[in-house]
């Protein structure tokens, strides 16, 4: 097996493996910080035990700058994985993940103007076009509707996570992927803990929930991100971006075989358009990186 295909073959896994934690936070009787938290939790730990396997050196950064990124970092790791799994839990695996999709759209807004790169005009006619599928899978504007509710939250986790993304994006060429991810899980849960604490110190409930959330932290995360980052060595970013269009697509199938959801006719139509333009804007970036008009 060549190079090229062991690396599609890593971030197809790691995808595949991004698209669980939707469903796991349906089946898991905690609350979404609690989530959260066992996640970041466990997967730093994770983290850790592949940093030593590999003989990474861990050393925080030594410009101020670079070290206030990180700990913002961590903090919106905290808050995007708690609203995804809010999202989810107040509506549907396809509702949160959906809307959550909409993170590239915001990121091309946000570059130009903390990245002093180019705004592209088409990029305004690409929102338009996913803001109108978020507006389809939306019934009604109303505060007591969950689907409502649940694209809030779920644009509130896409929207930071395309902060999440720009930051990674500057602090990625001077630092390991795998130091900065296990920085960002740790700080992610220490930001959570006085949450955590003050709430209520809740535990998975059952032997089968336990299982789930080690799932959740070691392999969706811990792994599926080391996967990703892996194959990424092997293929071009574009293409691996392309890849990732699959999340809410493996989501949404597993969510339906496992949780029995089946997404009604206009959240599907407002999916199509959602992932139609990010689908085009990844595909337009492609081009421009190869030097095609």
């Amino acid at each position: 097996m060549n190079q090229r295909k062991r690396g599609l073959i890593f971030v197809h896994l790691a995808v595949f493996l991004f698209g669980f934690p939707g469903v796991i936070s349906q089946l898991v009787d905690l609350p979404s910080y609690g989530l959260t938290f066992w996640r970041v939790t466990l997967a730093s730990f994770a983290l850790f035990l592949l940093i030593k396997i590999k003989s990474e050196k861990i050393s925080w950064p030594t410009q101020l700058l670079d070290g206030c990124l990180i700990v913002c970092s961590g903090l919106l790791l905290a808050f995007h994985w708690t609203a995804f799994f809010k999202s989810i839990q107040v509506s549907t695996v396809a509702i949160g993940l959906l809307s959550y999709s909409s993170f590239p759209i915001f990121t091309v807004f946000l570059e130009p103007w903390l990245l002093a790169s180019r705004f592209k005009k088409i990029n305004l006619f690409l929102a338009v076009i996913c803001l109108s599928g978020i507006y389809l899978i939306i019934p009604e504007f109303n505060l007591r509707n969950t689907v409502f509710i649940g694209v809030l939250w779920g644009v509130a986790a896409g929207f930071s996570f395309s902060w999440l993304t720009i930051i990674n994006r500057k602090l990625s060429r001077h630092y390991s992927s795998l130091i900065l991810a296990f920085y960002q899980e740790i700080l992610a849960m220490l930001f959570l803990l006085p949450v955590f604490l003050f709430k209520k110190f809740t535990w998975p409930g059952t032997l089968k929930s336990l299982g789930l959330v080690i799932f959740l932290g070691v392999f969706c995360t811990a792994l599926a991100h080391t996967l990703f980052i892996r194959g990424l060595r092997e293929i071009e970013a574009q293409v691996s971006s392309l890849i990732s269009l699959l999340e809410p697509v493996y989501g949404i199938i597993l969510g339906y075989l496992i949780l029995k959801e089946k997404p009604g006719l206009k959240t599907l139509a407002g999916g199509l358009l959602i992932l139609g333009s990010i689908l085009w804007l990844s595909y337009h970036g492609a081009r421009e990186a190869n030097g095609q008009s």
